[in-house]
Formats: structure tokens, C-alpha cells, sequence
């Protein structure tokens, strides 16, 4: 395969998923880890995409950009199924819990269907759906009203009013983006403060998410880094990444994709 023809290709993956990665580029185009890079660098050359560690993202990072959720609900899979299972781990039986919207929040849902006794409050359709049908019986779910975002999320004053109302143990966070200075961001301003509020009727905060949302910068910030208990992500982050978020997280959980081994970091107040 030609040069041309293998960087059309990459394109078109960036075009349908927003990020992709070297070792899945590797096994598509039947080339090496390094052909892929050499491919990846002569696209950024050119203006076509930004290399992040272990792939790139798309050139469209604008702060008021956000994918639909068929769109992202199709990044990262094994990424965001890992996070989803550890994250998990720190539910009890009779916990009351927030879950915000988003696609590794919905697979967080999916892996707490078997807990008893939970209660849940989210903003999210699909995740309220998931539990309502699938959840142990045991499990009340409690949706908020209000607009829908691309993200299907449930966001505006009627989301916001009744979030004020609970006192829950935990909040479990999904976001955009991750920054050392502007911390855990949306491009949606509803969805930032409806989320605002979520987390402030919780005793704690945790943040499920990809390593490729590291240094991505949405319109709106919900939290600072240090508002963080714990925050739950892949192997794909960055070194320099790792760093910041040991020195001001609580507790920084990083699994492994598909083998769900987490390695246990303590930061700040961790």
C-alpha cells in the first residue's frame, strides 16, 4: 500500500472516530508501529492531525466542539470498558451515587446492574434506562428533568433544582477534557453547570476517563484537579500526565486496557 493511500485511510478513521492509535492503525493497514508514526508526522506536517502519546487526535479542538454521542460512544472502547469495571469496584451495596451522562459513564451503569441496594441520580436517559431495566431490583434510579445535549445529557434549571435537593455519597464524573490549570471541562455551558451542582451534592468525586482527553480544553470547567477523590484511566496516559494528576488528585487509579489491572497511585491528600 502506498504512502498516500495508507494517510487517506488514517484520515478517514480520524474523520469517523476523532482519535486513533498507532498500534490499531499498526493491525488495519498491515504495517509496522513505526510506519504508522512516520505516516502520523507527515500528517501533522501538514496540518491534518495532532499527535498525542500512542496516536492522534483530530485538528478540530475548538472549545465548543463536542461529538455526538454515536460518535464518541465509538472511541477508546476497550479504554473506556476497562475504566468502566474499576471504577465499579469502588461501589458498595447501599451506596447512594451520582452518575453524570456520557459513554464511559454508560459503561460504568452497565457494570453496576448486579450491585444491590443502590441508589442512583443521573441526568443521563441511557444510563437511567440501563439500570431501570437491568439494575437489581433493589436499585432505585432517580432521573433529573431538563434539556437534552448532544451528549444526551440532562442539563439547565430543572436538572440543576433537583440535583440541589440530594445528598449523596459519591459522584462519578465524565468529561471532555483534562488540564493541569483549566481541570475537568465540557464545551456545553449547561452541561458545566448542571454538573457543578451534581458534584456538589456529593461527598466525593470520582472521574472516569480516557487517556485521550488528557490536554484537551472544553468551553466550560466543572471541577479543579484537586476536587478530585480519585480519577480512573488508562495506561495511554501520558508520563508528564501521570505526574500532574498524582501530585493533585486524591487517588489516581491507571488500568491497564483488557487486563483490568489497575496501578494504584496516591496524590495529593491520597
Amino acid at each position: 500500500m502506498l504512502a498516500a493511500q495508507r494517510q487517506a485511510l488514517i484520515v478517514a478513521a480520524l474523520d469517523r472516530d476523532g482519535v486513533v492509535r498507532v498500534s490499531d492503525l499498526a493491525e488495519e493497514l498491515g504495517v509496522s508501529d513505526m510506519t504508522v508514526r512516520r505516516d502520523l508526522t507527515t500528517l501533522q506536517d501538514e496540518g491534518m492531525l495532532v499527535k498525542v502519546h500512542g496516536g492522534a487526535r483530530v485538528m478540530n479542538q475548538l472549545s465548543t466542539a463536542e461529538p455526538s454521542f454515536a460518535v464518541k460512544s465509538r472511541r477508546s472502547l476497550p479504554q473506556k470498558e476497562a475504566i468502566a469495571a474499576a471504577a465499579a469496584d469502588l461501589v458498595r451495596p447501599g451506596d447512594a451515587i451520582a452518575i453524570s451522562a456520557g459513554t464511559t459513564t454508560l459503561a460504568l451503569a452497565r457494570h453496576l446492574t448486579q450491585v444491590p441496594y443502590l441508589t442512583v441520580v443521573t441526568n443521563s436517559v441511557w444510563v437511567a434506562n440501563v439500570l431501570a431495566d437491568d439494575g437489581h431490583e433493589s436499585t432505585t434510579v432517580l432521573l433529573t428533568g431538563g434539556q437534552r445535549t448532544p451528549s444526551h445529557a440532562l442539563v439547565g434549571p430543572l436538572a440543576v433544582a433537583a440535583l440541589r435537593s440530594f445528598h449523596l455519597d459519591r459522584c462519578f464524573l465524565g468529561v471532555h477534557g483534562i488540564h493541569p490549570e483549566k481541570g475537568f471541562t465540557t464545551p456545553n455551558l449547561l452541561e458545566a453547570e448542571t454538573n457543578r451542582t451534581m458534584i456538589a451534592a456529593a461527598g466525593g468525586l470520582v472521574v472516569v476517563t480516557d487517556s485521550s482527553k488528557w490536554d484537551v480544553v472544553g468551553l466550560s470547567s466543572m471541577a479543579t484537579l484537586e476536587q478530585a477523590e480519585t480519577v480512573v484511566t488508562d495506561s495511554g496516559l501520558p508520563g508528564e500526565a501521570r505526574e500532574v494528576l498524582e501530585g493533585a488528585v486524591g487517588r489516581l487509579h491507571v488500568v491497564e486496557t483488557g487486563t483490568h489491572t489497575v496501578d494504584d497511585s496516591a496524590g495529593a491528600g491520597g
